[in-house]
């Protein structure tokens, strides 16, 4: 029972973040898994695209319904992510646990920072195809090598590369995210060793549930606040985990 009440605990505050911020949440998503749940690094990666998603395709169509998703030009941007995610994911399953932990714990870091520092994107003068491109495929590679969203880093990129406004590249993260989260899933088929669906499911249903609530949370309580929030206990988290590797 404790531990279906900490599956969907996390749950809730993943899809919370998911769905009130684009991206974020899903940085929580292995720690959780992991320190909480009993999952192995490499079992909570895959756990945690499963999770994501199911959560990521939820909210992407709130913010559809509110026409709040550049369709073509998430889809060109999640379309150079594929390749790289497909690649990532088969490569993590074969390093070592430590090695992936310290790496999470470092990209996880990078999102807490990212989310505390001020936004200073500006619509850029001209697309540049390649800039994008290569945007797209490191975004698809930390999906797949770690299995996070990647929404910290989708929401700025689809801004300062591809010209989207912050609510537009917002909703247009999450199809990124989804497609990435698909293709590095994926990569991983036949590696569901020390996954617990028991688990998997509660955790799932509670983040689907997040998101509606998180769209409606980022009505009432501004944005920066939300990310000072959640930065906060991703700052928490990495130290965490950098201090268990190191242990």
């Amino acid at each position: 029972m404790t531990v279906l009440v900490l599956a969907l605990t996390a749950g809730a505050v993943i899809g919370l973040a998911l769905g009130a911020l684009g991206g974020g949440g899903s940085v929580l998503a292995v720690p959780a898994l992991i320190y909480l749940l009993g999952f192995t690094p490499a079992a909570a990666a895959t756990a945690s695209l499963i999770i994501v998603t199911a959560t990521s395709a939820t909210a992407l169509y709130t913010h559809t319904c509110d026409g709040k998703v550049a369709w073509r030009t998430g889809a060109l941007f999640a379309a150079a992510g594929i390749v790289p995610a497909f690649l990532a994911g088969a490569v993590a399953g074969r390093l070592p646990e430590a090695v992936l932990t310290a790496a999470f714990a470092l990209i996880a870091a990078l999102a807490a920072v990212r989310m505390l520092r001020p936004s200073t994107s500006e619509p850029p003068d001209r697309i540049r195809p390649g800039r994008a491109a290569g945007a797209g495929a490191g975004l698809g590679a930390v999906t797949g090598f770690l299995g996070v969203g990647g929404g910290f880093l989708a929401v700025p990129a689809l801004v300062s590369v591809l010209g989207l406004t912050m609510r537009r590249a917002v909703g247009t993260s999450l199809l990124v995210i989804t497609v990435n989260s698909l293709a590095a899933l994926a990569a991983r088929t036949g590696t569901s060793s020390g996954l617990h669906w028991e688990i998997i499911g509660p955790f799932t249903g509670a983040a689907i549930l997040g998101a509606w609530d998180g769209k409606r949370l980022a009505t009432k309580i501004s944005g920066t606040t939300l990310q000072k929030i959640f930065a906060g206990v991703l700052l928490a988290v990495a130290a965490f985990m950098l201090i268990d590797v190191i242990a």
